[in-house]
């Protein structure tokens, strides 16, 4: 006779910040595919295979995921795509460029596009709560000081000194957030490409009428010899 032995039980593994990961990687893509609203706490638990329990122990509210997302997944999304390139870049125009260029490459061969995770969020939550607004402002502020702080090293290394660094910021992180509006709304990244020719002729012709204006003061101002 065989004594078979009892299976032992499976020994439970504790990973709080696995599952907190992993409740933000599914929070995450829900908010960025169907929005805030429409991505329920239950569909977020089932897709993340956490019970309630788990979930509120690191998220007590649906407010508190939405602000973690926004703090930690799309703080980075923004930091990643676009402040980093931007600060590494050999020059403010040519980071601006190549983000454009290349977000606009990757939606292409991705085959579809679900807009930028800021803008999304912003277009939905802004006015739904002061935490949200003030949270999605941060992101937008410290995108627009990187790329201003990029383009004064730039004209202190005697580039773009016509230009003024917190008009070309808000001009760039407005064309991009209004392309990928577009972009996703069409289903076709080419108004990237559009709207960056749009925004360097632009600039381009901005920074030529200041120092075609510095010019003219120079000579105004230089004494006359009689």
């Amino acid at each position: 006779m065989t004594v078979r032995s009892k299976p032992r039980p499976r020994k439970r593994i504790n990973d709080p910040d696995g599952m907190r990961k992993k409740v933000l990687d599914v929070a995450e893509v829900a908010f960025q595919a169907r929005g805030y609203h429409a991505s329920s706490l239950g569909d977020l638990m089932a897709a993340a295979g956490v019970s309630g329990g788990a979930l509120h122990h690191h998220f007590p509210t649906k407010k508190a995921l939405a602000l973690a997302v926004i703090e930690e997944r799309v703080a980075a999304a923004v930091e990643q795509t676009w402040i980093a390139p931007v600060l590494a870049a050999a020059s403010v125009r040519e980071g601006v460029r190549a983000v454009f260029e290349a977000v606009a490459a990757e939606l292409e061969q991705q085959g579809f596009v679900r807009g930028c995770p800021l803008n999304n969020l912003a277009h939905e939550l802004s006015l739904a709560d002061p935490d949200f607004r003030i949270a999605l402002a941060g992101i937008f502020a410290r995108w627009r000081q990187a790329i201003s702080d990029k383009m004064r090293a730039d004209q202190q290394a005697g580039r773009d000194e016509g230009t003024d660094p917190e008009r070309f910021a808000a001009l760039a992180v407005a064309a991009y957030s209004g392309a990928m509006s577009m972009a996703k709304t069409a289903q076709d990244a080419s108004v990237l490409r559009d709207c960056l020719a749009g925004l360097e002729r632009s600039a381009l012709s901005s920074s030529q009428g200041g120092l075609a204006a510095r010019r003219r003061r120079r000579v105004l101002l230089r004494p006359r010899t009689v």
